[in-house]
C-alpha cells in the first residue's frame, strides 16, 4: 500500500481547519496509508531582517530533515513550484506510486521552506499563483491528495 507522509511546520491553531484536515486525512486512509508529521516552527521576530528569516528557516530545515524519508518521492509545496490541475496531480500520484511506495509532502511554515529542502525535492509543487497561509496550504494539499485518489478510482467526489 502506498504510504503518504505530510511533513508540516507548526501546529494548526484554528479548530475549523484542523477538523477539515483530520477529515481528509481519514478519507485518504481508504486509498493509502497516511501519516502527519508536525515539526515545531521557528518564527522570526516581527519585521525580521533577511538574516533572521534565514536563521528561522535553517532551524525549521533541521527538524524537517529528520522527518524526510530518503527513499520517498519528495514533493515540496512552494510558490515557485509547478502548477498542476487536479487531474494532472492525480496522474502524477498514480505514476509515482508505480515506482515508489512512499511519498513525502513537505509544507513549510509562514516563511516558506529552506532552499536546501526545495533542492532535495523530486518535485516542487505550487498550489496557486496566489499566496496562502501555510495552514491553509496544508488543508488544500490534503484535500487535493484525497481528490487525486478519487479521480484515480473514478468516484463521484471530483466533479
Amino acid at each position: 500500500m502506498l504510504k503518504i507522509k505530510m511533513i508540516t511546520v507548526g501546529k494548526i491553531k484554528e479548530k475549523t481547519a484542523a477538523g477539515l484536515i483530520a477529515e481528509y486525512e481519514k478519507r485518504i486512509g481508504a486509498y493509502a496509508s497516511f501519516e502527519a508529521a508536525i515539526t515545531e516552527d521557528a518564527p522570526p521576530p516581527k519585521n525580521p531582517s533577511a538574516a533572521e528569516c534565514e536563521k528561522a528557516l535553517s532551524k525549521e530545515k533541521e527538524k524537517i530533515m529528520k522527518e524526510i524519508n530518503p527513499r520517498a518521492f519528495k514533493i515540496a509545496l512552494c510558490v515557485e513550484g509547478k502548477k498542476l490541475s487536479s487531474e494532472e496531480f492525480a496522474s502524477l500520484l498514480s505514476s509515482v506510486s508505480m515506482s515508489c511506495s512512499e511519498i513525502d509532502f513537505i509544507v513549510g511554515g509562514s516563511n516558506g521552506l529552506h532552499g536546501d529542502i526545495k533542492a532535495l525535492a523530486d518535485l516542487k509543487l505550487s498550489m496557486s499563483c496566489m499566496t496562502f497561509p501555510h495552514n491553509l496550504a496544508r488543508l488544500m494539499a490534503t484535500e487535493q491528495i484525497y481528490r487525486a485518489f478519487t479521480i484515480i478510482a473514478n468516484t463521484s467526489y471530483h466533479k
